[in-house]
């Protein structure tokens, strides 16, 4: 069985909604669909494309794309 390894991201700065931990935030797609993480506890949260366009405002430089 193959095993594919799934590239994750630390984001800069990311404060974690659930712990607040500083840093601890990472970002990776999972089947496509972008997931962010907290290595600190279990808050885990996935968002597709869309949503993603949706939540970019003026206070956003861009959008990563791995």
């Amino acid at each position: 069985m193959t095993e594919v390894r799934v590239k994750k991201r630390f984001v800069a700065g990311a404060k974690c909604p659930k712990c607040k931990a500083m840093d601890s935030i990472v970002l990776f797609k999972e089947q496509g669909v972008e997931t962010i993480e907290c290595v600190e506890c279990d808050y885990r949260e996935q968002q597709t494309d869309e949503k993603v366009a949706k939540k970019a405002s003026g206070d956003i430089i861009g959008v990563f794309k791995p």
